[in-house]
């Protein structure tokens, strides 16, 4: 008996049972006239950019193709890489350790990791690598030996603090403070029974570290630390304001010369957009590394 008030379509015995046949329906499927209506616009949207970039001579390929791969935007970029290699791998490395004083139980080491974080987050990054560039300023000499005590190995820091140090120092610094936090959300995203389970099978805490909570954790500071590694490698233009030949200011000096500035640019943005495809490659494969019988 139906429970419906439409009339059945059609009933047929079977085994002394009732059913419904609907082979009889006609099935239309779901009609979306306005994501159509959404691909036909963005479709000429893009065609129309695509046109400009091939027709407009403002843009000036010819240009581009010129200076693309010369020596001097070939060295620019080689600078750049490794100011992102350096910067992230101090970056982290410190990061590393003020995520682990946050979580400590320790107030002190906590309230020091936390102002740490707190200051270098607020202060802009520009302000940061100036202080460093103009560290001889403040100290001529760094001293190191007894606390409040005589020192017995100095270093000159007009010899010790150059433009490229200084980039990688406050370049490094800065990333630290996001670093941590990126950690430390990853660990706290570890389940905490798993280390009761792992303390009550007698497993030392630096093995519970290394071998149970960092393998669940990259599947969490993975996507956030390659956003801050690609947002590092783009943000190195920003240490044009020190004189330092990387890609952003070398191409920033050609075309203050000849004038052409928008194919100028379009090499830095070409060489940013294939260094950012590079590292989005890498990040694929070691997200699928560390993602090994995760359920998703």
């Amino acid at each position: 008996m139906s429970l419906t008030s439409d009339p059945p379509i059609g009933k047929a015995a079977e085994g002394g049972a009732e059913r419904e046949d609907y082979s009889a329906l006609k099935v239309v499927p779901l009609r979306h006239p306005w994501r159509w209506a959404a691909v036909v616009v963005t479709a000429v949207l893009v065609a129309q950019f695509a046109h400009g970039l091939l027709t407009n001579p403002g843009w000036a390929w010819d240009v581009f193709a010129d200076f693309f791969t010369t020596r001097t935007i070939l060295n620019a970029v080689w600078i750049t890489i490794q100011l992102t290699f350096y910067g992230t791998a101090l970056g982290f490395a410190l990061g590393i350790v003020l995520a682990f004083m946050r979580l400590s139980r320790s107030p002190f080491l906590k309230s020091v990791a936390f102002t740490y974080i707190w200051a270098f987050r607020s202060i802009p990054l520009i302000v940061q690598l100036l202080f460093w560039f103009n560290l001889t300023y403040l100290y001529q000499r760094i001293d190191f030996g007894i606390p409040f005590g005589p020192g017995f190995v100095s270093f000159d820091t007009a010899g010790l603090v150059g433009a490229m140090s200084a980039a990688v120092l406050g370049l490094a610094l800065h990333q630290a403070a996001y670093a941590a936090e990126i950690v430390r959300g990853g660990v706290l995203a570890v389940d905490g029974g798993q280390l009761e389970a792992a303390a009550a099978l007698g497993i030392p805490r630096l093995r519970q570290l290394r071998r149970i909570v960092l393998p669940q954790a990259m599947r969490s500071i993975l996507p956030n630390a390659a956003n801050e590694v690609i947002s590092l490698f783009k943000g190195t233009s920003i240490v044009s304001v020190m004189a330092i030949g990387e890609l952003f200011y070398q191409v920033q000096v050609i075309y203050g010369r000849n004038g052409r500035v928008v194919p100028l640019l379009m090499v830095a943005t070409v060489w940013y957009i294939i260094l950012t495809t590079v590292l989005s490659i890498a990040q694929y494969y070691v997200e699928r590394h560390f993602s090994r019988g995760a359920t998703r």
